[in-house]
């Protein structure tokens, strides 16, 4: 990919286009971190209505360790989220390009480390392996949303459906009632929204090969993709500060 483009993906000043785009990867490396990291350890890690019910259930069903381990998911999601609200914070006041870069950069590393933690340590290390994902989920689900105005999320498609299904009415009603009304904004939406479920969907049947496919290693290149989309607007921050200490 060209530089440039790299850059418009992640920079504070970026175009609508590179928004769309920058979702779209995203939404295809969390389909397939969430569906490769099922077949992994045997829990799906970005979808927080699914283990909080999960949870309300072992605990009926006496299962204490499950939701144990399900809470440990939820914390770990709301650490994530946490982290990426920090990390933008702490670079915008400081005027950096990298600020919606760095919960990439950081979301690649635990990629990396999920990789060689869940290689080198097999079943000793599900749990550390369950949070350190979920944990990777809530930094990018925060990241994409703060980088939107709280428009997209891609780590999970409920609230994408919903708005799918909320466009699609909405087209319905110009199209019966307001037919004077300009569509195409909505046209463009349920676009956005159609392609990004689909290719979390896409994403999900990759990760589920990868795995089948190449075991655990399936999650190293998910990490080198996040490096790709977030590495230039670092680059360019560490360049400024070494051109500011070496006048």
């Amino acid at each position: 990919m060209p530089i440039p483009y790299l850059r418009s993906l992640t920079s504070p000043e970026r175009s609508e286009q590179g928004t769309r785009h920058l979702a779209r990867y995203l939404a295809f490396i969390a389909g397939a971190a969430n569906a490769g990291g099922f077949l992994a350890v045997h829990q799906y890690t970005s979808h927080m209505s699914g283990i909080v019910a999960a949870m309300a259930d072992n605990l009926v069903l006496g299962r204490i360790g499950l939701v144990f381990i399900g809470l440990i998911a939820v914390c770990s999601f709301l650490a994530g989220a946490i982290t990426t609200t920090l990390l933008i914070r702490w670079a915008r006041k400081r005027c950096l390009q990298s600020e919606y870069s760095l919960p990439l950069l950081c979301e690649s590393i635990l990629f990396a480390l999920f990789t060689i933690a869940v290689t080198v340590f097999h079943e000793q290390k599900v749990i550390a392996a369950i949070a350190l994902l979920c944990f990777a989920m809530g930094l990018q689900n925060a990241m994409i949303s703060k980088l939107s105005g709280s428009v997209i999320r891609t780590t999970h498609i409920t609230g994408m459906l919903t708005d799918i299904g909320i466009a699609c009415g909405r087209l319905v009603s110009f199209a019966i009632v307001d037919r004077h009304v300009e569509i195409s904004q909505e046209v463009k939406t349920l676009w956005l929204l159609s392609s990004l479920v689909l290719l979390f969907f896409c994403g999900g049947v990759s990760g589920a090969l990868g795995f089948e496919r190449i075991g655990f290693m399936f999650m190293a290149p998910l990490s080198a993709g996040l490096l790709l989309l977030a590495f230039v607007p670092a680059i360019d921050d560490l360049r400024t500060w070494t051109g500011r200490h070496n006048v």
